[in-house]
């Protein structure tokens, strides 16, 4: 069960094992991209070229689709990046059910782990995978990996890294089930952080915070949805910064402009921009930007 891209590199890998897939389910085709073409999710674009059988209920507790589960009698139901099921569906694998999530839980639970680690200023993160329960993300731990994160890492780069990394956890997790060694190690509680969804306003940069907790946002948010500001009313999407190591040179938010340069004041330290992107436009280098907008030093990015 999975819908994004996240999720592709862990069905392939079980398929390419040979394990037997009785069913593939993800979100019904929607609407998606600049044009709003009805399009199958990545998920049934690989299980139709695999020729899987694909289900895609609008409702998880549909009893319909409850029933159509039950007749495939599934040992396993593997969960990578869908929704949240309800006990009526992940009961009914002989095996369980289990998920695999972009952290190292307890640490980050929620919808957005790999954007929150980052903009946390983690230099960690990692898979884990977990049974599931009726809490969502608290169920006892089968198998972790830890990834590093770098500096020039950001939510796109670790993403695409995870999901390669998920995909053999996912495997082992699988062979371990199979071969009735898996173990639970229960979570402690007392040590969950949490990744909630992001909404429009956690991606609104304030000036008046440290450089460093800036860019780590920025990381964070890129590719998307995108750490921005605003200049004279128009939002300007911030994709990549660099901390310089001089101080402030005026109050938070407001820039200094050389021909191929712009420098933004926080709390503390200076903030280069080094690509962003106008509504409506390509993502571009500063260099690109100030060859064509109108900005000039002392004034603000709000």
């Amino acid at each position: 069960m999975g819908t994004p891209d996240f999720a592709v590199p862990s069905l392939e890998t079980l398929h390419n094992h040979g394990y037997p897939i009785s069913a593939v389910v993800t979100a019904p085709d929607k609407p998606r991209g600049r044009g709003q073409q009805v399009s199958p999710t990545p998920i049934r674009q690989f299980a139709s070229r695999a020729g899987l059988p694909v289900l895609q209920p609008e409702s998880l507790k549909d009893p319909t689709f409850v029933e159509r589960l039950k007749s495939l009698r599934p040992d396993i139901i593997v969960v990578v990046a869908f929704r949240i099921l309800p006990p009526e569906v992940f009961t009914v694998p002989t095996l369980g059910s289990f998920n695999l999530h972009a952290s190292l839980l307890p640490k980050y639970r929620g919808a957005a782990p790999i954007n929150w680690a980052i903009m946390k200023g983690e230099t960690e993160t990692g898979v884990t995978t977990f049974m599931l329960r009726e809490k969502v993300d608290t169920g006892g731990i089968l198998l972790q990996e830890r990834v590093p994160i770098s500096p020039e890492d950001d939510a796109g780069t670790m993403h695409d890294n995870l999901a390669v990394v998920g995909a053999r956890v996912v495997l082992d997790t699988v062979r371990l089930i199979e071969q009735g060694r898996a173990v639970q190690t229960p979570q402690d509680d007392s040590q969950a952080t949490p990744a909630p969804k992001l909404f429009r306003e956690d991606c609104r940069i304030n000036w008046d915070r440290p450089a460093t907790e800036i860019h780590n946002r920025v990381r964070g948010l890129s590719p998307s949805p995108t750490a921005f500001s605003t200049h004279r009313g128009r939002v300007l999407k911030i994709c990549k910064t660099q901390v310089l190591g001089s101080h402030a040179r005026g109050s938070p938010g407001e820039v200094m402009i050389s021909p191929q340069a712009l420098y933004v004041s926080t709390r503390d330290r200076m903030l280069s921009v080094l690509e962003l992107q106008q509504e409506g436009k390509k993502r571009m280098s500063i260099e690109e930007f100030l060859r064509g907008y109108r900005i000039s030093s002392a004034e603000r990015l709000e």
